[in-house]
């Protein structure tokens, strides 16, 4: 895999001629409660799409680490984009890369909260017909395994977040203060009223930053949930690399 930002212009030439596939990591810089690092979701997604170090027909974008987190703002150390902003961001990196002749590019997300704007990004890019863009959580796809690791989905800062993280940013884990995080966690995201979720910020409705159960993580989960994630990356890759890009644009009007 040749990773973008270590090319020469020249070098980049012929690396890009053999690609298939762009990866480009996204994330966030946000509040991840006292124990986990501001980078989590963007080391996540990062790491997740390292792993497919030794596939020649692929390139690794540089990280986009900051994300639509305004709803983490009250929390020291976040750092936030307007959603059309993180929009346009991403449309153009997808573009650049698309006029270098690498048409196929899979959004490796490690954040929620950047999943509308990512698949608006999606369907701008494949409307114009510059690219087909294809935006993909990296817990997407191994549900079987959070079921059996922990019996539940992905909230925040939570026993799969602090897994995933002690595996491949384990010095950067405050393990020391998982237990305030979990001290001052929610148990769901948000607060529902009458039906009605009114939960806007974290801050809204857990002190912490948290909600989940961080003191549950573990690195031999950590280990599974990157091996997973890493197995489901790979056959999508795969898939989009055998595609003919003209058969991936829209149809014409019926």
């Amino acid at each position: 895999m040749s990773r973008l930002a270590e090319e020469t212009t020249t070098t980049a030439r012929d690396a890009l001629a053999d690609v298939d596939v762009a990866l480009l990591p996204t994330g966030s810089v946000e509040q991840h409660g006292p124990a986990l690092p501001l980078g989590t979701d963007f080391m996540a997604a990062q790491a997740v799409a390292g792993t497919l170090g030794d596939r020649e027909n692929v390139v690794l974008l540089p990280t986009v680490p900051v994300g639509v987190s305004g709803h983490h703002r009250q929390f020291d150390g976040t750092l936030w984009t307007d959603p059309a902003t993180f929009e346009d961001y991403v449309t153009d990196i997808v573009s650049s890369i698309a006029s270098h002749g690498v048409q196929k590019v899979v959004i490796v997300n490690g954040h929620g909260g950047n999943d509308g704007a990512l698949r608006r990004v999606a369907r701008r890019v494949r409307r114009e017909e510059v690219a087909y863009a294809v935006p993909w959580n990296w817990w997407g796809g191994i549900g079987d395994v959070l079921e059996d690791e922990f019996g539940m989905g992905i909230t925040h800062a939570d026993e799969i977040e602090t897994s995933m993280l002690l595996d491949v940013a384990e010095e950067l884990v405050r393990e020391a203060a998982l237990e305030e995080a979990e001290a001052g966690a929610n148990d769901a995201w948000g607060e529902d009223i009458h039906g009605a979720n009114v939960g806007f910020d974290t801050a809204d409705f857990s002190e912490s930053g948290v909600v989940g159960h961080p003191t549950r993580g573990s690195r031999e989960a950590g280990a599974r949930l990157l091996d997973a994630s890493s197995d489901e990356l790979a056959a999508l890759v795969e898939w989009l690399g055998e595609q003919d890009i003209d058969h991936l644009w829209p149809e014409a009007h019926r």
